[in-house]
């Protein structure tokens, strides 16, 4: 039983030490270089999958998920086996036509994709 109590209080302090992946700004999330970050309407929260693949990624990358997440943050595995970030279960991703830091050129585009906020 001591074990269990000890096994609590080690993963609670390992999710309490977890880092915000993404900066919160008034005009929503972006990365660590100021980059706008983006969900896209056909994704589906929680699904575990991006609806986002092939020549939608060229335009639409996917935002890399590294190191320990809390909730609302959470880490999807790509068809690649790669890691892409998730808040509150959807994907995130960057756009290409933001050339600098606070861009959000892709916001509204199509009228699926949108800034990520909270």
């Amino acid at each position: 039983m001591k074990f269990l109590a000890l096994a609590a209080a080690a993963l609670l302090s390992t999710s309490a030490l977890a880092a915000e992946p993404l900066k919160k700004t008034d005009a929503g999330f972006v990365d660590a270089a100021g980059m706008t970050v983006y969900t896209f309407d056909k994704d589906v929260a929680g699904s575990g999958k991006s609806a986002c693949a092939d020549g939608c990624l060229k335009n639409w990358p996917a935002v890399a998920a590294s190191g320990a997440l809390a909730a609302p943050w959470s880490a999807i595995t790509r068809d690649d086996g790669s890691k892409q970030l998730a808040y509150k279960g959807k994907p995130l991703y960057l756009f290409v036509g933001d050339k600098k830091a606070g861009d959000r050129n892709g916001d509204n585009v199509k009228e699926i994709w949108h800034v990520a906020k909270d």
